[in-house]
């Protein structure tokens, strides 16, 4: 309804610009129908399943009956040959009460504290000061070379780096650090056959191996970083460590959990150092979990117990892992809501 005047009267208001919104959409153009990034096939996703099928085939071998026999076989006593004889909760049991399991897991405390604690934090700050320091004053090129020198390690044989710590500590006159010491006149020590120098030993190889890996890792994730972050908190009179601290740790946060989790993994699972430079000893002082087994398992031909301790490993690394997931994702989310 229009009124003399000219006006539209307020009811009609509504109506009339939904009408004429409707008129100039008729005009327009239909835009196209939006294209899946992944060309679809007529035939559906079943021929997708294919290539899938050699993964959940390995999966399934390699992963899940193993996994599923070993827990059966922790409910049995089992020498390797002949029908695993079933004893329900025995193996259990014993290892409630076994002395040497439980310094096995005590002495991965130490070995989270060698291959977690320390190549993190010693990594976090080496790959800052050759990212922001040295790559800034002696180019790009300098810093890629020392850090392929600290991942040197991680590339090299643990059989042969076992064989080189053990000629460096080798006991009497023979090793070359009781060489070295006889120079100022230290007597000779048995690095290996004595606590704690058999675990520190253990601890300084182990640190000195697992470097590499956070170094390489956190300077990637500073690649991520803008430089005009860095110089403008320079020029604001921030020094290297408030830089640090309120720049770098705040951006590559995600990855220092990557790290943090994956070398607690290894750390639990830890096997070839113990196996090549102490083998347990002296006198279980550096025994793992993971060696425990292998003992349990291979020497002694304690089947059953064996694969109880590697169960009991396995559910541990589960929940350090679930554990980790799950804080991270909660830092995740108060960071995304300004927390």
């Amino acid at each position: 309804m229009i009124r003399r005047g000219g006006g539209v009267r307020s009811g009609a208001a509504p109506a009339l610009l939904e009408k004429n919104m409707s008129l100039a959409t008729r005009g327009r153009t239909k835009l196209p129908p939006e294209q899946p990034s992944i060309p679809q096939r007529s035939g559906g996703t079943g021929a997708y399943w294919l290539y899938l099928l050699p993964g959940f085939v390995l999966l399934l071998v390699i992963v899940i009956v193993p996994l599923i026999w070993n827990v059966y076989l922790t409910f049995t006593k089992w020498k390797g040959v002949r029908t695993p004889e079933f004893i329900g909760l025995g193996n259990w049991q014993k290892i409630l009460t076994d002395g040497d399991f439980w310094t096995s897991f005590t002495n991965s405390v130490w070995m989270i504290i060698a291959m977690v604690v320390v190549p993190t934090i010693v990594g976090l700050i080496v790959a800052a000061l050759l990212f922001d320091v040295v790559g800034r004053k002696f180019g790009g090129k300098v810093g890629s070379f020392l850090r392929a020198t600290y991942y040197l390690p991680q590339i090299l044989p643990i059989a042969v780096a076992g064989i080189v710590i053990g000629w460096i500590v080798r006991p009497g006159g023979d090793g070359a650090l009781n060489q070295i010491l006889g120079w100022f006149g230290i007597p000779a020590y048995d690095w290996l056959g004595q606590m704690p120098s058999a675990l520190i030993v253990l601890m300084v190889v182990m640190v000195w191996v697992q470097l590499g890996y956070p170094v390489v890792v956190f300077m990637a994730a500073l690649q991520r970083v803008d430089p005009e972050l860095y110089e403008a908190a320079e020029l604001d009179g921030a020094n290297w460590f408030q830089r640090f601290s309120a720049i770098t740790m705040s951006i590559i946060r995600p990855e220092i959990f990557v790290v943090t989790l994956t070398c607690t993994i290894a750390a639990l699972k830890v096997f070839g150092p113990v196996y090549i430079i102490t083998r347990g000893g002296p006198a279980g002082a550096t025994l793992v979990p993971a060696y425990y087994a292998y003992q349990e398992f291979f020497t002694k031909r304690n089947v059953g117990y064996g694969a109880t301790i590697a169960t009991v490993l396995t559910i541990v690394v589960v929940i350090v892992s679930i554990i980790f997931i799950r804080v991270q994702n909660s830092v995740e989310r108060k960071e995304r809501a300004g927390l």
